[in-house]
């Protein structure tokens, strides 16, 4: 199913002001000026895969967010595939392009150079998330490992307030505004 047209942001919506967004060229494009917001559609899933595109300028900052359920707190009801300007830095860390934020690195940094097409695909089947970029697969996670708020199943702690474990509801997917200018086309989503 076809999240976008590539002409119209029908069966979308911001979280603040809808500024900043809107289609150019066929894609999704946020000018990064209202920052912290997110579009989101309508629609609400919780098990499927997920397929898009993006790009973005150097040092952009973005993400994607899925199974969201407090329109008010994304970052504590949703969980976030980082995107972020993080061509061939080495380790891959939890903050990488292709993370699970603050929870689960990507074994390794597939992500293009600024400017550059990136194919992303994210997999959620009950506790099982996996992200594809560009071809690789790089993080997979089983959800049930993180049983305590604010830490990982390694010690390390995380940002958020609830065991990760419970992220399993039916929710939104979002882009994230986070005062970067980013592009995303071919959002495409099958149920599971």
């Amino acid at each position: 199913m076809r999240l976008f047209d590539g002409e119209t942001l029908n069966g979308w919506a911001a979280t603040g002001s809808p500024d900043g967004w809107k289609v150019d060229q066929g894609c999704i494009f946020c000018a990064g000026e209202n920052g912290k917001y997110l579009y989101y559609t309508k629609d609400r899933f919780r098990d499927f895969e997920l397929s898009l595109e993006f790009r973005h300028p150097p040092g952009a900052n973005s993400g994607v967010f899925f199974r969201w359920t407090d329109l008010d707190d994304p970052v504590q009801t949703g969980i976030e595939i980082q995107i972020l300007d993080t061509y061939g830095r080495k380790p891959a860390t939890v903050k990488c392009c292709g993370a699970v934020y603050d929870v689960q690195a990507p074994t390794h940094n597939a992500c293009k150079p600024a400017g550059e097409w990136n194919a992303m695909a994210v997999y959620a089947v009950n506790n099982a998330i996996r992200v594809d970029l560009n071809g690789e697969r790089i993080t997979e996670m089983d959800l049930s490992r993180w049983t305590t708020p604010g830490r990982n199943p390694d010690g390390t702690p995380n940002k958020f307030n609830r065991a990760y474990c419970e992220m399993t509801e039916t929710g939104y997917i979002g882009l994230q505004d986070h005062n970067s200018r980013i592009w995303f086309r071919n959002l495409e989503i099958e149920k599971r």
